[in-house]
């Protein structure tokens, strides 16, 4: 199809608006692969670097043409203060930096140099690397740096907990399960490696902290952990080893088509270690899979220092094709164009009929969901398959019998993965106990998966457009988000940054389900959104607001927050000098080409500890709201 720029003159109140939306547009065109996908690239913090040479070197592996310029990017993320952080323009991180550290290390940089002293200065005043969290302490004890009995225990044989029993691995969030099974096993093989070197210049000395109360939860806990280090020493021989039998046989059963484990880094390496360890050679397919999958997420780039060379966390592509395809439809584009057809292609193409993890809470339930990365069968989720139905429903294909059946059997699944309490949960119904929070283990990220206010949005906005507004799973969804409105008239954002995004998704699928855009909690959320407007017209949430409310609502502006908010106000309350001052602030920022900057993370992965910048985020959402603010006006689009 050739896209022609509209003729509008200056004069024209909306001549702006589309010709940023021309231009925009016609970016993201030219971002779509031949295959019919979008993808951008998943940005994160050096952690994915360090442990990938952690892992070489465990292995024995390790290269200097991957060493070298991995530690080119280390150094390249290192801030002036010494310290590395876990988002752009964020405080220094303990845990992140004890890692860059000791990768640096592993590549020959000398604890003596101003910026390995910088960074050994800044973790000694954080209280050293006693500090640090769980998941570094274990990299740590692999090279013996770490005494192995000052880490939590978790045995192999919770592989053996029934569904329904407190604990068992079915009550972490899929994520947290990946990666808690084959620690299991790494953790009871207690494997070192020494390296030539020690991290004496990051330890404070720091005594162990006090216990909590017994009475409290995580109390008993601190003291069932030490039960179980004394079992550890003297388990029933016979039991431990079948466990370790059948934590091995349940890390194979979910490895997926790319070699990965759930599509992310923290299940894919740890799921190599523990096979490595029970004697499963470099050689074996599933090693030599897994090994040559991770290569799919290594991103190389040319620089005047030399090349440098940095991992993704995971990779986004059904999400950005879903996001991309939306995009262009409230730009304008017609359901036959073909960039649409081609991305519906490939789209259908993905959509899993097997089963998976999410059945163990919903065995009757038929698949039809879609996952979030190039290839992850096991673990579909509700919030790509709603936004991939709320996108395809307005393709004309050439088959149009064929696309009702893929988006009848998506609505069935991601309508079936409700929750008893009326909201949804990402990957798993029901994934709502907290005893895993408590844990001594858990001391990093979310671990469990209860429904949210972004992802419960978005199934009831898929079901608004399918016309199943009123039908009484919606209108659950629609109580859960009622019930779950902050008293500011916020929402919570729990995958994207923060109460802007919870906000921005809660807003507009409340509208399109039928509630008054005049109610009083419409009202309170169209008011939050106003008051935070920042004073160049954008809007802007830092990422400490998940954990310091000072931060709530406020940061630098960004473009993906600026179109959010702007979505939710076109929802609500179109005719506004915010929606203006707001539209403006993204024609005023665009590039040249079409898209925007964005350094600021926008993406969250887990809330308080571990954050994404998507880098299509700044093209798409800004695409949808400049195509809605025209379409709204009635003014041309595309």
């Amino acid at each position: 199809m050739t896209v022609t720029k509209p003729d509008l003159t200056p004069a024209d109140p909306a001549a702006s608006a589309s010709e940023a939306l021309w231009a925009a547009v016609g970016h993201l065109r030219n971002q779509q692969h031949e295959k019919g996908w979008w993808k951008g690239e998943l940005a994160t913090n050096v952690t994915m670097d360090a442990e990938d040479l952690l892992l070489r070197a465990f292995l024995g592996i390790s290269t200097p043409e991957v060493t070298e310029p991995a530690a080119r990017w280390i150094r390249s993320q290192q801030r002036a203060d010494g310290t590395w952080a876990t988002f752009h323009d964020g405080p220094g991180d303990l845990s992140t930096t004890v890692e860059a550290w000791v990768a640096l290390r592993l590549a020959g940089d000398a604890p003596e140099a101003a910026h390995m002293r910088a960074a050994a200065d800044f973790v000694q005043a954080e209280g050293g690397v006693e500090k640090s969290r769980v998941f570094t302490r274990i990299w740590l004890a692999l090279f013996g740096l770490q005494e192995w009995d000052d880490l939590p225990n978790l045995p192999p044989e919770m592989i053996f907990l029934p569904s329904w029993f407190p604990l068992n691995i079915y009550d972490w969030g899929c994520w947290a399960r990946q990666t808690v099974v084959p620690l299991t096993v790494v953790a009871t093989l207690r494997p070192v490696r020494p390296l030539p070197f020690g991290i004496d210049e990051l330890r404070s000395g720091a005594a162990r902290p006090a216990q909590e109360s017994i009475t409290s939860i995580a109390g008993l806990f601190q003291r069932l952990d030490g039960v179980l280090h004394g079992y550890a020493r003297r388990p029933i021989a016979p039991v431990r080893s079948l466990a370790m039998r059948h934590a091995a046989e349940w890390i194979l059963a979910r490895q997926e088509a790319d070699g990965g484990w759930g599509g992310i880094q923290p299940p894919w390496v740890y799921s190599l270690l523990a096979l490595h360890l029970m004697g499963y050679s470099l050689d074996h397919p599933a090693m030599r899979a897994g090994l040559a999958g991770l290569d799919g997420f290594v991103i190389v780039e040319d620089t005047p220092d030399g090349p440098i060379r940095r991992l993704e966390a995971c990779q986004s592509p059904v999400w950005d094709t879903a996001l991309s395809v939306a995009a262009l439809f409230e730009a304008g584009v017609p359901g036959d164009d073909p960039a649409v057809l081609r991305a519906t292609e490939w789209l259908l193409s993905e959509q899993i009929s097997g089963g998976g993890d999410w059945q163990v809470r919903r065995p009757k339930l038929e698949s039809g969901g879609w996952a979030f990365e190039f290839a992850n069968d096991v673990y579909p989720d509700t919030d790509d398959t709603a936004e991939i139905v709320i996108a395809l429903h307005r393709v004309v294909p050439p088959d149009p019998q064929r696309l009702r059946d893929a988006i009848d059997r998506a609505a069935k699944w991601t309508v079936g993965m409700q929750s008893q309490d009326g909201g949804w949960g990402a990957f798993d119904a029901d994934n709502t106990s907290t005893l895993p929070t408590k844990l001594p283990f858990c001391d990093f990220g979310a671990v469990i998966d209860p429904p949210s206010a972004d992802v419960t949005a978005h199934v009831v906005e898929m079901m608004a457009v399918l016309g199943r507004a009123d039908e009484e799973s919606c209108r659950r969804g629609v109580r859960w988000l009622l019930d779950n409105q902050e008293t500011d008239g916020s929402w919570f954002g729990r995958w994207g940054a923060n109460y802007v995004y919870g906000t921005g998704a809660a807003v507009p699928a409340l509208v399109a389900a039928g509630v008054d855009p005049c109610s009083k909690p419409i009202r309170a959320a169209v008011d939050w959104l106003a008051g935070h407007q920042n004073s160049d017209g954008g809007w802007g949430e830092d990422l400490r607001s998940y954990r310091d409310p000072a931060w709530i609502g406020r940061g630098t502006s960004t473009a993906s927050q600026t179109a959010w908010a702007l979505l939710a106000l076109l929802a609500a309350a179109p005719d506004t000098e915010a929606v203006e001052r707001g539209v403006a602030w993204l024609i005023e920022t665009q590039r040249p080409d079409g898209g925007w900057d964005e350094d600021h993370f926008t993406g969250t992965g887990f809330p308080g500890d571990f954050y994404i910048n998507y880098h299509m985020y700044r093209l798409v959402f800004p695409i949808w709201a400049l195509g809605r603010y025209l379409s709204m006006r009635q003014e041309p689009r595309l």
